[in-house]
């Protein structure tokens, strides 16, 4: 089954890693095979990666995007999410934060970055 992106005119996306823009209009795009897609509101640039929340969900993000569950790109993210880890203050987003590393270590990166953006918009409800 493909996957149909949506996308609003000028909306940029990440497909295997190119970085993509769509046009003026409204447009559909549908991927026909499996591949590695970020949409433009779901990217974190280095600079907006300022809570351990924020810097672990860059560290997978780029994990995600490169195609890498081993090497240079694990090892930043396995240090980002034990400074996460290191950084909670209850129970609950400590299991949480376990639960991403299970994600990470199994290779499941998608899924690790929906828990991570959770985790993240916890941080900003938090400090409001």
């Amino acid at each position: 089954m493909p996957l149909k992106l949506s996308l609003k005119p000028g909306e940029t996306f990440v497909v295997n890693g190119a970085v993509v823009r769509n046009g003026d209009r409204r447009g559909v795009l549908l991927l026909e095979t499996h591949a590695r897609v970020l949409r433009e509101k779901d990217i974190l640039r280095p600079n907006e990666a300022i809570t351990p929340a924020g810097r672990a969900y860059f560290a997978v993000m780029q994990m995600y995007l490169l195609g890498e569950v081993d090497g240079p790109a694990y090892a930043q993210a396995a240090e980002a999410l034990a400074s996460m880890l290191a950084s909670c203050q209850c129970e609950e987003d400590r299991e949480a934060v376990l639960d991403i590393s299970a994600d990470v270590t199994s290779s499941n990166l998608y899924r690790a970055l929906s828990r991570c953006r959770k985790m993240m918009s916890a941080d900003v409800q938090g400090a409001a």
